[in-house]
This record gives C-alpha cells, sequence and structure tokens, in this order.
C-alpha cells in the first residue's frame, strides 16, 4: 500500500514548521507511513466486524427450545391453547428431572435463560443441571443451578459478567458458546424438597456442520470438605486432554473461630501440561486474582468481580473470567487455591488457643518479609520474640465452593461425578 504523503495536510504542517535534515526527514517519512498504513488497515478491519450484525450467514437458522417447543422445529412453537400462552413453565415436583433439550443435529447454543419459583440458598444447591454434547454418556456440566449461573452460596443478587447475569436477583441468564457437532441434551435435576415451577429458553443456532474442529464446552463443581491444614483447594482438578480454563466463581464461607481476621491471603495457582510440584501461574492473593486490593467490597464487571461480601454472615463469592487474557494448555490443566488469611500475633495466637487451626507461613517485618516455612531459627508465634504487631499470613480452614469452566477437545471429560446433595449443602443453610 503507498500512501502519497504530500496530499497529507498534516504532514505538510509538520514537515513545513520544523527545518529537518534530510535523514530526519526520511526518519517522519517512515513514522508517518506507519501510522496511516495501521490506520487504514484498522479501518478495514473494524468495518468488516462492524458488518456482523447485519451480514446473513449461509446454512445457519436461529431456533429457541422451550416448553413453548420442546423440539426447536420450524413452525412448531406456541401451539398449545391455540397459540395463547398454552405452555410457558412446568412443575418439576421434588425428586424429579426435566429433559429440558434433546436436539438432533449441529449448532450453538448462545444463551440460556430459566427461572424457578422458590429460589432458597437450599433450592439453589439441590437442583442440578446436566448437559451432554453428541450422545456422550457421561455429562460435560454437572453443577448446582445457583453455582452454575456465576454465582454460588444458594444466593442471588443483581449483577452482570461477560458469561452471565441477573438483572434483579431473580433469573438465570448464561452467555457461553456451547458447540456441538450432532446431538445436545440439558437436563434440570430436582433435589430439593420443594416442587419448582420453571420457566426456560435456550436459543441456538442451527448448522449444517461445523466448518472446522471445535471444543466442549465443560463445567465443574466442587467444595473443600476434605482440604487438611495447608492443603489448597482444587478449583479445577487435573483434567486431561487440550483445552482452555475460561475461569472460575469461587465461593468461600469463613469459620466463625476466625472472627473478622481476614481470610483472602490465598494464591491461585495454575498447573499447565504436566507442572509438577510447582505450576507456571500463580497469583498473588484472591482479592488480586479478582482484580481488587485491601479491603474488599462488592462490585461487578465483565471479567471480574466480588457480587457477595457479606462480612456479618463471613460469606463472598467472587469471579474471574480470563477472556483477555487466555489460559491454554495442550495436555492437563489443574486450578487451586491456598486457603491462607491474615493478621496480628495476639489475635492468631488467641484463635489457636479457642481450638482453631492456624500455621504461620510468612511474618513482614521492618527488615521485609520472614518466609517461616524456610527460617526454622525465626521465633515460634508463641514465643515473645515473634512480632507482635507485624502481619502474619497463615494457614487457615473456611469451606470453599467453586464452579470451573473450560473448553475441551472432547465431550467427556475424567473429573469425579458431582457431589451428594447432602455435601453440597454445607456452607448454605
Amino acid at each position: 500500500m503507498v500512501i502519497n504523503l504530500k496530499n497529507l495536510k498534516l504532514y505538510r504542517f509538520f514537515t513545513n514548521r520544523y527545518n529537518l535534515s534530510n535523514g530526519r526527514h526520511r526518519m517522519v517519512k517512515k513514522i508517518f507511513q506507519v501510522i496511516f498504513s495501521l490506520f487504514f488497515i484498522f479501518c478495514l478491519f473494524g468495518n468488516i466486524k462492524a458488518q456482523e450484525l447485519y451480514d446473513i450467514p449461509r446454512s445457519k437458522e436461529t431456533r429457541w427450545i422451550s416448553l413453548e417447543n420442546l423440539s426447536g422445529d420450524k413452525g412448531k412453537a406456541g401451539i398449545e391453547n391455540k397459540g395463547a400462552k398454552g405452555h410457558a413453565s412446568e412443575w418439576i415436583k421434588a425428586g424429579e428431572s426435566k429433559i429440558m433439550m434433546d436436539y438432533e443435529g449441529a449448532g450453538v447454543i448462545n444463551r440460556i435463560w430459566m427461572t424457578i419459583i422458590a429460589r432458597n440458598p437450599a433450592a439453589l444447591r439441590s437442583i442440578y443441571i446436566e448437559m451432554y454434547w453428541d450422545n456422550a454418556k457421561k455429562p460435560a456440566v454437572s453443577v448446582p443451578l445457583g453455582d452454575f449461573f456465576g454465582i454460588g452460596l444458594g444466593r442471588r443478587t443483581p449483577f452482570q459478567s461477560v458469561f452471565f447475569s441477573d438483572p434483579e436477583g431473580k433469573s438465570f441468564n448464561c452467555y457461553i458458546p456451547m458447540p456441538f457437532k450432532k446431538h445436545a441434551k440439558i437436563v434440570f435435576i430436582n433435589e430439593s424438597k420443594q416442587d419448582q415451577l420453571l420457566f426456560y429458553d435456550v436459543n441456538l443456532t442451527k448448522l449444517n456442520k461445523h466448518p472446522k474442529k471445535i471444543a466442549y464446552f465443560h463445567a465443574y463443581w466442587g467444595n473443600s470438605s476434605q482440604c487438611k491444614l495447608g492443603e489448597d483447594f482444587e478449583i479445577l482438578p487435573k483434567v486431561q486432554g487440550k483445552g482452555r480454563f475460561l475461569g472460575t466463581n469461587l465461593s468461600i464461607v469463613a469459620d466463625t473461630i476466625y472472627g473478622d481476621l481476614w481470610f483472602g491471603e490465598g494464591e491461585v495457582k495454575i498447573y499447565l501440561d504436566g507442572d509438577n510440584p510447582h505450576p507456571t501461574l500463580a497469583g498473588t492473593g484472591t482479592e488480586d486474582y479478582v482484580g481488587s486490593a485491601w479491603n474488599l467490597g462488592p462490585f461487578s464487571q465483565m471479567y471480574q468481580g466480588a457480587p457477595i461480601v457479606d462480612k456479618v454472615n463471613r460469606q463472598f463469592a467472587f469471579y474471574r473470567y480470563h477472556i483477555p487474557d487466555p489460559v491454554y494448555f495442550d495436555s492437563d490443566c489443574r486450578v487451586t487455591i491456598q486457603q491462607m488469611g491474615g493478621g496480628g500475633r495476639d489475635l492468631i495466637r488467641a484463635i489457636a488457643k479457642a481450638g482453631g487451626e492456624v500455621k504461620p507461613v510468612t511474618v513482614m517485618t521492618s527488615k521485609g518479609l520472614v518466609k517461616l516455612l524456610e527460617e526454622s531459627s525465626f521465633p515460634d508465634i508463641n514465643d515473645d520474640n515473634f512480632p507482635s504487631d507485624e502481619w502474619v499470613n497463615f494457614y487457615r480452614l473456611d469451606y470453599y465452593s467453586a464452579t470451573a469452566y473450560f473448553y475441551l477437545d472432547k465431550p467427556e471429560n475424567n473429573l469425579p461425578a458431582l457431589a451428594p446433595v447432602s455435601q453440597r449443602l454445607k456452607g448454605v443453610q
């Protein structure tokens, strides 16, 4: 691409104003060439991207699957009651399930919306959804309802992120693209003690076939019921295959024995492609991972947020989605977070005396950070020579739960099955 700079007023003004030598003149000319070439490319591709909204693609059709058109077939929606809202919802009795979608063919799910009549914490942890791709026997998704849709703890609050939203704290929206080649099934399982009135729709694009190899959407839920002091909580156990870690929503219920001491010093660590024993990626703290800092308050943004910060009930919910900062893996991926907090010496002593589990790991002194696990000669925390007015990071045990979202190059994964309802209800009742 050749640009005649002599026709550009800005270039003529710049060169006429300053008396440039031949060498400097050539350098300025090259700089302007590069700037305007990049500007032209930006305008060209920006225009192409903008056209996507009004471009009509070939071999693609829109389908909405709901109780008004369970098959998604063309011309088959809203038939019951002579078209007058004949089947907008359905009662799902306690202990029963409902196949929300059982679709044959290729496509991409673009959006899922639903709501239920009883949205109490126990119900949102007892009900769960499963998703199956391409006739797989094992679900790619098996996650409690509330946790899947972006916030744990069985709680709802208005929020919006890049993947999920809840406009008024009473509905569930998901916008994660979910491709499939030949079949997709979504099941609603009601393990709560209440009958539920279910409304939903699944919006998808029907395709003849996918133009290239796809990665399948997966989600996994787990909690820290088996963790011991000093062990990291696994947000995502080691999953095998090639894919992309999309992120997580993480919930913490702080143990009352720790009082008001800060719980969020744990670092998120991501082990990639055979990492052992140390990861390739490591953060610097819980609130750091979700883009905030000291004295965390509630907030909700596109890629990071803390929609629940309930210091009275010691309940906290966070999320972080790796869209602008993708996390890829070729053979395996494991994601963990340390169960670690911080506080002063005397408070930590009192917690230990009361029966709380603590293990100091570092102390910040005026001379720098003391790494207690490497410096055995440093005084024990019960020693009066241990600094009394410095910040001490220490292992502790709270209740953690998390939903991890990821793409994988196959429709099934090697992860454990969803925990029983008795275990899922821990921390929310």
